[in-house]
C-alpha cells in the first residue's frame, strides 16, 4: 500500500472519504436545491438564445 499504510487503515480512511463525499453532495441538494428553479432556467436561456438569434439574423441582413 502507499507509504506503508496497513490495508485495514487504507480501507476505513477511503470508505469514510466515500461516505463524506455523498452525504455533502445530498446535504447541498437538500440545504441549497441547485436544482428547483431548472425550468424557469432553460425556459428564459432558451428565450435569450432565440433573441439573440434574431438579433444576429437582422444584423446580418442589414450589413448586405
Amino acid at each position: 500500500m502507499p507509504a506503508g499504510v496497513s490495508w485495514k487503515t487504507y480501507l476505513s480512511f477511503s470508505l469514510a472519504a466515500g461516505l463524506s463525499m455523498l452525504l455533502g453532495a445530498q446535504t447541498v441538494h437538500r440545504v441549497y436545491t441547485p436544482l428547483a428553479d431548472l425550468e424557469d432556467f432553460t425556459k428564459k436561456f432558451e428565450e435569450d438564445q432565440k433573441l439573440l438569434k434574431e438579433v444576429k439574423s437582422s444584423m446580418n441582413k442589414t450589413e448586405s
